[in-house]
């Protein structure tokens, strides 16, 4: 058995959750993906998969040792590439995930531009609002905005974004400006459900952090949805910079309370300590840091 390929027949197996799906992929039959499999879990001796008539399943070996092929696939392919110099026009494929606002406002246009540039990548852009297990769901990057707790993560800080309260010009001049952020307590707050610090807004005053209880008439789990809201004068919301900046810029928005903003909120590439990161996605990374850097500066010198 040709360890090596039976390891990739399995990892292809798992990305792509069928039998049938990793032959096809693989241009083999069927039959062959089905023995190279068996032949593998036979030879180390335990079930890699659970297999039904519906699905398979990873079982708790399965898991750790695809993670461990994907390492050893990786490192014999930067090794192939370090040999021909194809690190220096990358092919292959990327998983990529990030927030869904900040993706299609700015990762999105920086990935058509990669892909237009070097043509033998692919790419698959997932953009969720919520913390992608890279590991669990097999992505190569995420793009993370906030603190990373998550010590077993590589980060390469990109720039940085910041908190804005904003409100209508309609409802601004129907129920006048706060000039603290305690006065946002009198005033109806749209909240977004999505973050665990819904009811709390986060201030900095005299160089103290500190939390506002906020209530309001309208609640949402959706960033496009409280947008909308606060547009059309339900009251205050609190986004971030990027959610916020076209809007502000096409005074349909207004920012207040600007000296009382909290600390820059930091914006990180990731990828995991456990899983090597292969030369094209290494690649990608140092292609898009600058981009993102710009684009992060640009948005800072219109909109903050």
């Amino acid at each position: 058995m040709n360890k090596l390929k039976a390891m990739a027949i399995f990892v292809k197996i798992v990305d792509v959750g069928s039998l049938n799906g990793a032959a096809d992929k693989l241009s083999m039959s069927q039959s062959s993906v089905v023995r190279a499999l068996a032949a593998l879990e036979n030879e180390l001796g335990v079930q890699l998969l659970y297999r039904t008539t519906r699905r398979l399943t990873l079982t708790e070996e399965g898991r750790d040792y695809c993670q461990r092929c994907r390492q050893i696939l990786l490192e014999v392919e930067d090794a192939e590439n370090a040999l021909t110099q194809r690190q220096i026009t990358p092919s292959g494929k990327i998983r990529i995930t990030a927030p869904i606002t900040f993706g299609r406002l700015h990762l999105a246009p920086i990935v058509n531009e990669f892909l237009t540039t070097f043509p033998d990548t692919d790419v698959e852009l997932l953009l969720l609002d919520r913390i992608v297990d890279l590991i669990e769901e097999g992505m190569d990057i995420a793009l993370r905005i906030g603190p990373l707790p998550d010590s077993t993560l590589v980060a390469k800080l990109i720039g940085n974004v910041h908190y804005k309260v904003c409100a209508s010009p309609d409802y601004l001049q129907k129920a006048g400006i706060p000039n603290t952020p305690t006065a946002l307590r009198t005033h109806q707050c749209i909240r977004l459900t999505a973050l665990k610090s819904h009811a709390e807004w986060t201030f900095k005053e005299t160089g103290k952090i500190h939390k506002i209880g906020i209530s309001g008439r309208f609640k949402t789990n959706h960033i496009e949805t409280a947008l909308d809201a606060c547009i059309q004068g339900l009251g205050f919301c609190q986004f971030l910079s990027y959610q916020v900046g076209q809007k502000i810029a096409e005074g349909k928005l207004v920012p207040v309370l600007e000296a009382f903003q909290p600390n820059p909120v930091p914006v990180n590439l990731v990828y995991s300590h456990s899983r090597l990161l292969s030369s094209r996605s290494r690649h990608f990374i140092e292609w898009a840091t600058p981009r993102l850097k710009a684009r992060l500066r640009l948005s800072d010198s219109e909109f903050i």
